[in-house]
């Protein structure tokens, strides 16, 4: 569950990144200079990574603790995978 403070945070990071994307798809469209583009799309990406680090964070002192804290070893193993196959999305 996300706390509410960070729900808004990423929310925002979301919309955002939204309203951007349209823009980028409109400047390509419109043939605008390749590194106005580029800058722009840098931007989204900038967004996107900090709601996802935002909602490891939030992972992480929420889901994770839980599962690490419970004798649950199914779960535990379950729960690092599952961080570390995220997070091996994250740095490709």
């Amino acid at each position: 569950m996300i706390k509410e403070d960070k729900k808004k945070k990423i929310r925002i990071g979301f919309k955002k990144a939204s309203s951007l994307l349209s823009k980028i798809s409109e400047m390509v469209e419109k043939d605008c200079y390749c590194i106005d583009v580029m800058q722009q799309n840098l931007a989204v990406i900038g967004l996107l990574r900090s709601a996802h680090e935002a909602l490891m964070e939030n992972h992480l002192n929420t889901c994770f603790r839980s599962a690490m804290a419970s004798k649950n070893e199914k779960r535990k193993k379950q729960m690092t995978e599952e961080i570390l196959k995220v997070t091996n999305l994250y740095n490709k």
